[in-house]
């Protein structure tokens, strides 16, 4: 087994590229990415403490567990930032209906138009939380899901293709109570170049 190399603090990414997307205002992203960075700021403290913890013999106390526990909703709140990030563009992109992905969607759902339906209703579901398409690496099938807040609802074996976020702090500043405004213009601006690319990724055929 080869270790990886690169054993220092996660770096926040740089989506400022997506400034002027269609839809959404400067001020929405900037505040955005701003709570994203808080999350990979987090995610680096919540290491090193835990590390100390470990090193001092502290690992039976409560400290270690509810921190250990917090982990993964700074982590995922981290990972789902930058996946749902990197799969939108200011260029419009529509799934490539004779790609496998498309293929694979067509034979789950019966159509994309169908899959679409679905993952939008998800997305319109009251409560906050994430709307993901994913791929089971086990299976090979689709799924959308429903996570409620970071860490909660994700499927075992299976990675995320596509993620919206429906929080309020994701559409409010631009569309106050109107989610399902902002989630037309989600679909809008949905890369799917990247979508395909991260099914390509993972074993998807």
């Amino acid at each position: 087994m080869t270790l990886p190399t690169n054993l220092g603090p996660y770096e926040a990414k740089n989506f400022d590229h997506l400034l002027g997307v269609t839809g959404f205002s400067e001020t929405l992203l900037k505040n955005h990415f701003t709570l994203y960075q808080g999350y990979v700021t987090n995610t680096n403290k919540l290491r090193d403490i835990l590390t100390a913890l470990v090193k001092e013999g502290k690992i039976a106390t409560p400290e270690f567990a509810e921190l250990t526990r917090r982990f993964g909703w700074e982590f995922n709140g981290m990972r789902l930032h930058e996946i749902y990030f990197s799969n939108m563009t200011k260029n419009h992109h529509v799934l490539d209906h004779s790609s496998p992905l498309a293929k694979r969607i067509i034979a789950t759902w019966g159509s994309i138009e169908t899959w679409e339906k679905e993952l939008r209703g998800i997305c319109a579901m009251r409560g906050i939380g994430w709307a993901v398409l994913y791929y089971d690496i086990f299976t090979g099938k689709l799924s959308n899901c429903w996570i409620n807040e970071h860490d909660v609802g994700h499927l075992t074996t299976c990675a995320p293709l596509l993620v919206v976020d429906v929080f309020e702090h994701a559409f409010m500043t631009d569309y106050g109570l109107k989610r399902a405004e902002y989630i037309e213009a989600m679909f809008k601006v949905i890369d799917y170049q990247e979508v395909e690319r991260r099914y390509t990724m993972v074993g998807g055929k």
